[in-house]
């Protein structure tokens, strides 16, 4: 299992709770795994008071619930709250493309086309391309200048964080979004409001149809090995 390295510039709670954070978007830490305190301090090389402050903030997150007789674990989604979970994130994410259509400046346009060229660029390598993926949305949310769309989104992309490993590791699926990226871009770049929001929420609908597939593959082998 691939660990996070610490950080020496945060309190162990709050490191703790970033290692393990990233776990959880890497799939090193999978839906139904046991967190258990000792085990935790000993691999991360802390206490278990920080163990279990980062525990706690997990919980509050709604990525940790305690199971009986089993102990905090990690939240396991369904496909119907998968769905739930697009379906909200396409709002949300095609409304910041229609407002940023409005109120994006050129340089942020420019800013974005540049993340997607270095998107192009960047096949064969999930790590980075989840992270300029990762820019990408953030510098559109920045755009379209609503705090309080940005708080939402926020609590909804750490509940997506269950969902493992980015989708970008297929390549067919990292060249389909930077083409759907730009789609959004031309939208963006001719102030067209609704193309922009359509653009994006196709982009968020190709996603989630990644993901049921996912889902439905995982399934099917555990079928296989029980």
């Amino acid at each position: 299992m691939k660990h996070s390295e610490p950080s020496a510039d945060l309190p162990q709670g709050q490191d703790a709770y970033r290692r393990l954070l990233a776990e959880i978007r890497a799939g090193s830490l999978v839906p139904g795994d046991r967190l258990l305190e000792v085990d935790l301090a000993r691999r991360l090389g802390i206490s278990r008071t920080p163990v279990r402050e980062a525990i706690r903030q997990l919980e509050a997150d709604g990525l940790v619930i305690h199971v009986a007789r089993v102990g905090a674990a990690v939240r396991s989604l369904d496909p119907g709250e998968v769905t739930e979970l697009y379906e909200m994130r396409g709002v949300l994410e095609g409304t910041a493309a229609r407002l940023a259509a409005r109120a994006a400046s050129v340089v942020e346009l420019d800013e974005l086309a540049a993340i997607n060229a270095e998107m192009a660029a960047g096949f064969g390598n999930p790590a980075r391309l989840y992270e300029l993926n990762r820019q990408f949305h953030a510098a559109l949310l920045d755009a379209a200048r609503n705090r309080y769309l940005a708080r939402s989104l926020a609590g909804l992309q750490k509940t997506l964080l269950l969902l493992g490993p980015t989708t970008l590791e297929e390549d067919e699926r990292a060249r389909n979004a930077v083409t759907e990226h730009e789609s959004v871009l031309t939208a963006l770049r001719a102030r067209d409001e609704l193309g922009a929001e359509s653009a994006m929420r196709a982009h968020v609908a190709a996603a989630h149809s990644i993901r049921l597939r996912q889902f439905r593959n995982r399934a099917a082998g555990a079928d296989l090995e029980s």
